[in-house]
């Protein structure tokens, strides 16, 4: 399948897993994991940085628009994928010349743990943050982001491993 339909069929199929699946899903009262960040992870190096940017903030858009949460996954999503290409290039000491055919399959098992947790738990501090808005709920925000964060970082290896059998 062409790289193009498959980025397009992962966009709507996160979106509606996100939204109909795990929205819908609380464990112990607050954990709600949001896996959709799997689209910012795997998308290429290769391509345009700026497309990357509009459809990674139009991603956060369609969740904020079926979980009512007036753009914070936008904003959240916008910034993961605005620090994706300098963390790679901080955990990997690579030029840009070397992400042509980068593969987050091919990554050593370290360096992707490293990479999806600090993607996972940015995205989630900033979500919580930006739900909660005030510093005296910072703990709140730390715990909430921890504890979905491990939850979704679980999902996205799975996902990651499900999605490499299938290669």
């Amino acid at each position: 399948m062409n790289d193009i339909l498959k980025n397009i069929f992962l966009f709507f199929l996160l979106v509606f897993v996100q939204v109909i699946v795990f929205n819908n899903i609380l464990f112990w009262g607050y954990l709600n994991p949001l896996p959709y960040i799997l689209f910012i992870i795997v998308y290429p190096l290769k391509k345009d940085r700026g497309f990357f940017l509009i459809i990674s903030f139009l991603l956060g858009l369609c969740i904020d628009f079926f979980m009512d949460s007036g753009g914070i996954n936008a904003a959240a999503t916008l910034f993961i994928a605005y620090i994706r290409l300098p963390l790679l290039k901080s955990l990997l000491r690579k030029t840009d010349i070397d992400f042509a055919l980068f593969n987050v399959g091919k990554l050593p098992f370290t360096k992707l743990m490293s990479y999806i947790a600090i993607l996972t738990f940015s995205h989630h501090f900033l979500i919580y943050y930006l739900e909660y808005f005030k510093i005296s709920a910072l703990g709140t925000v730390f715990l909430r982001a921890f504890s979905t964060g491990i939850f979704t970082i679980i999902l996205l290896i799975f996902s990651l491993i499900l999605m490499n059998k299938s290669k």
